[in-house]
């Protein structure tokens, strides 16, 4: 049980991570472009190492949503091969949860 917890805070931890980063790319571009018309030698490099850093941050965003999807593949996968293997037994649990699901609906 405690392992499906800490799949679970690590998801949502690597979505945390994945905001943040596209928030971060996002306001770095605004940055970027507002500065653009400072001429100045520092404003300049900034500007310069910014754009780097942005860079970086979006690749690795793209690096985050790729492992994302990997890890829903395999999942999924996971799920396909499990199912294959226990066919009455997959089609049980989809029966009581239909089940479960039609009794608690019922209620409300």
């Amino acid at each position: 049980m405690n392992t499906h917890s800490s799949t679970l805070d690590s998801r949502q931890a690597r979505e945390q991570v994945m905001e943040d980063l596209r928030a971060l790319v996002a306001d770095a571009d605004l940055l970027v472009r507002a500065t653009a018309g400072d001429v100045s030698e520092k404003a300049g490099q900034a500007r310069e190492r910014l754009a780097a850093t942005l860079e970086r941050a979006k690749a690795s965003y793209i690096d985050l949503q790729e492992q994302s999807f990997r890890a829903a593949r395999q999942a999924l996968s996971k799920t396909d091969e499990t199912i294959r293997t226990h066919p009455y037994e997959s089609l049980g649990v989809g029966f009581g949860l239909g089940l479960l699901v039609g009794f608690l609906l019922r209620r409300k």
